[in-house]
């Protein structure tokens, strides 16, 4: 299972720096993870200040 980033993303782009395989981009109102690259490793999820990325 891939991770996903909610609606709760403030944008702050603290993820983004923490994917090992570069999965993770500024989407147009909110950071996006590119299922086809997620390794399910957790390590955005660690990171995030609002709790806004989970496993789908």
């Amino acid at each position: 299972m891939a991770y996903v980033i909610n609606s709760d993303c403030i944008s702050c782009g603290t993820c983004q720096p923490e994917c090992p395989v570069d999965a993770i981009s500024q989407g147009s109102e909110i950071y996006e993870i590119d299922k086809e690259k997620c390794i399910d490793c957790g390590a955005c999820a660690e990171v995030c200040p609002v709790s806004a990325i989970s496993q789908q």
